[in-house]
């Protein structure tokens, strides 16, 4: 059951990025991500090891996203902090994102080739979907998707060896009293 709430609440919290970086209320989206991200380390085992992928995943994802709007493959309508970065917004996602990496998408650990597979189809899709509904714009379409495809070869592979490193999700094994 978690990894079903776990996913749809990703699903939630895209939508509603994308859909307020469209619409020019960037701060919903990225408020809403903030309280699932919130729920999901309240329920976590582990929440300081939970946390440093959210972030760590966050400041990659800022950065990958920066690049691709610095190069003016990527601009984004709403939401841009600082010019020629990426929207709040999009840093939100990313940081939401990495919930889903050991409950819904746990199934990827150890399974790096299917990871990267994911990731290159995957990740130019979601952005397709984001830029149908608004919330992004190519300066050439194919070149963007080409590159997204490609850098998300390599990232997701990256967050799910990252997710395996900091799993606070997982329970911890009970003690013994010999241990």
């Amino acid at each position: 059951m978690a990894v079903v709430v776990n996913f749809i609440a990703f699903q939630i919290g895209w939508l509603a990025c994308v859909l307020g970086g469209a619409r020019e209320l960037p701060w919903a989206g990225t408020g809403l991500a903030a309280a699932l991200i919130a729920v999901h380390l309240w329920r976590s085992p582990n929440p300081r090891r939970e946390l440093i992928l959210i972030v760590t995943v966050g400041v990659l994802g800022a950065i990958w996203d920066s690049l691709l709007v610095t190069l003016g493959w990527l601009i984004y309508p709403s939401g841009t902090l600082i010019a020629g970065t990426a929207p709040h917004w999009i840093v939100a996602m990313w940081m939401l994102f990495a919930t889903t990496l050991n409950v819904s998408l746990r199934w990827l650990h150890g399974r790096l080739l299917l990871a990267t597979i994911l990731g290159a189809v995957g990740g130019p899709l979601a952005y397709f979907a984001g830029y149908r509904l608004g919330g992004v714009e190519f300066s050439q379409l194919w070149v963007g998707l080409t590159a997204l495809g490609l850098g998300w070869a390599v990232l997701m592979p990256l967050l799910t060896v990252l997710a395996e490193r900091f799993d606070g999700m997982r329970q911890p094994a009970p003690q013994t009293a010999f241990a």
